[in-house]
């Protein structure tokens, strides 16, 4: 049952958003898990929760220092990852509200997840604003208690792939953005994006096939230009 203070428009973002993070808590459990069975102190895998708040960089790093690596090169590890939130934050930026200590909240809280709520919400932005800071505060606190909870497990936490999240998160953020498909222009970019995407992910580290799926956006420039000229 949603809280009270939400209002009724934005329970059903809510409901959804806490549904989704069931799945977040689990990743987040198997990272604390990997993280003490690797030999790291307890309280480096809930600052790194705390403080980073991104899975995909954190798992990243994890990797390279179980491999062997540095600390150094784990942190670049977990930023190349990262930079698949340049674009993330080029769409949703104007939803962090107008002081600046809420812009650098909202930038330093972007995920995956929120960032498909919010597209999800089309051009109403007081929706989207809503739907990206309710996503983005449920999925915080599921990660890092998730996390918390792999810590004190300890090594008893399977693998997340084995429940299936690894195919289920992409699916279910393919179906927050479908509704915006429906657009031709859109829907050109986001198959040209793809499709891309597709071909250099065997050969790209993670990360930069999803960068240079941007490029996609350049499928639609001879179509909007006309547009822009008639205009």
């Amino acid at each position: 049952m949603p809280p009270r203070f939400i209002p009724e428009r934005d329970r059903g973002v809510f409901r959804d958003a806490l549904a989704m993070s069931i799945g977040i808590c689990i990743v987040g459990v198997s990272f604390g898990a990997l993280a003490t069975s690797a030999g790291l102190p307890w309280w480096i895998p809930v600052a790194m929760s705390f403080l980073t708040f991104a899975a995909t960089s954190q798992f990243a790093m994890l990797a390279v220092v179980m491999a062997g690596g540095g600390v150094i090169a784990g942190l670049a590890a977990g930023v190349l990852v990262h930079l698949r939130h340049i674009p993330y934050g080029l769409a949703v930026g104007n939803l962090y509200w107008d002081k600046w200590w809420t812009r650098l909240l909202g930038t330093f809280m972007l995920i995956d997840q929120s960032t498909a709520f919010a597209l999800a919400a089309g051009d109403d932005r007081r929706r989207a604003k809503a739907a990206y800071w309710i996503t983005t505060l449920i999925m915080f606190v599921a990660w890092n208690l998730g996390t918390v909870i792999g810590v004190l497990a300890g090594g008893f936490i399977p693998d997340p792939d084995v429940f299936g999240l690894d195919a289920a998160f992409p699916a279910l953020l393919l179906a927050l953005v479908m509704p915006a498909l429906k657009d031709h222009d859109t829907l050109l970019a986001a198959l040209v994006g793809a499709a891309i995407a597709a071909a250099t992910a065997p050969f790209l580290p993670t990360g930069i096939p999803v960068l240079l799926a941007l490029i996609g956006l350049l499928a639609t420039w001879p179509r909007r230009k006309p547009k822009e000229d008639a205009a």
